[in-house]
């Protein structure tokens, strides 16, 4: 007896599994995380991230619209200070003048509204200590203290130009404080992707090479537990519950399981960041000729939007963008 029903029929030939494709990856589903540096002269690539680069003010503009010519859906632009420059509070997040506040006018005055801007809302690239908050004469990270912190940071990037500013810090109320301090400071479009289930992960090392993060001991006690599935709902509700415009899993391709269930539960768009340490295991690979670099990249990416996300942050977007369109 041979098979009547036979799924390889809609297998045969390019133009029928084009056809029949479930998910699809375009450009505009894309987000390019960048990172500006203040003191430098020229580019510096980043040794564990290669082909990622921090950037200088022109090199910024340049490979922004370039991106944006590409296609890319928006731009997740991280502020580097110099190491002098930072402090306990991280007050050059709120310094107008501070790395991050004038790329973001540089980059909306270049830009407007031909993308979307986003703003890393977070202290740890600006602290000493290189935790996402203000600590208490203990060591632990003062959640309603550093709550603070982020309202005044938010108003400085809505005021610098962004178009969507992004909590990354895990503390607890995150959402609505800065949702009542844009409010009050007269920005109610400015919205808000909020990282609402941020894992504490190994895979986050290359990052931290990117920001010259400065951070002593681990971030346990605010980034969430691996282990942990449920408590990654319950983070999103409460951000839905706070206002959060869109929400976001961070790492993507280890829980992907969680950003299924994200997607089937949320009211608005779900983004998931594809880490440091996830480009640098496919680029380590496919240089060393264990895997196909492209393949591995759309393959990588796919999945991501198949596992539920409508907005996938990748430091390939700008590449992929253009090799989509």
């Amino acid at each position: 007896m041979y098979p009547t029903i036979r799924p390889r029929r809609l297998r045969t030939t390019a133009a029928m599994r084009r056809l029949v494709a479930e998910t699809s990856l375009e450009a505009r589903h894309l987000v390019l995380p960048m990172f500006v540096a203040d003191g430098r002269s020229e580019p510096w690539e980043i040794p564990s991230m290669p082909g990622v680069y921090q950037h200088t003010a022109d090199s910024l503009l340049a490979a922004a619209s370039a991106a944006v010519e590409a296609g890319v859906g928006g731009l997740m632009l991280f502020g580097v200070p110099r190491p002098e420059d930072k402090d306990a509070c991280g007050t050059a997040a709120t310094d107008p003048d501070g790395v991050l506040n004038r790329a973001l006018r540089s980059l909306r005055s270049e830009l407007g509204d031909s993308t979307v801007i986003m703003a890393d809302t977070c202290l740890d690239e600006f602290t000493d200590h290189g935790h996402c908050g203000v600590l208490t004469g203990s060591g632990v990270v003062d959640n309603d203290a550093t709550l603070e912190r982020y309202a005044e940071m938010a108003v400085a990037q809505a005021d610098s130009g962004a178009h969507l500013l992004g909590p990354s810090g895990m503390m607890d109320g995150q959402v609505a404080s800065i949702r009542a301090a844009l409010d009050a400071a007269g920005h109610r479009d400015v919205g808000q992707l909020a990282y609402a289930a941020k894992y504490s992960s190994a895979f986050y090392g290359p990052f931290r090479d990117a920001v010259g993060s400065s951070l002593e001991g681990d971030r346990r006690t605010y980034q969430q537990d691996p282990a942990n599935r449920r408590e990654a709902l319950h983070e999103v509700a409460l951000d839905l519950a706070e206002g959060a415009d869109l929400v976001m899993v961070k790492p993507a391709m280890s829980y992907l399981d969680v950003l299924r269930e994200v997607a089937d539960r949320s009211p608005v768009p779900v983004a998931a960041y594809q880490i440091s340490g996830e480009y640098s295991m496919i680029t380590a690979a496919a240089a060393n000729g264990w895997i196909d670099r492209d393949a591995a990249i759309a393959e990588s990416l796919l999945s991501i939007r198949r596992a539920g996300a409508d907005i996938v942050l990748t430091y390939w977007a700008a590449e992929v963008a253009d090799r989509l369109s």
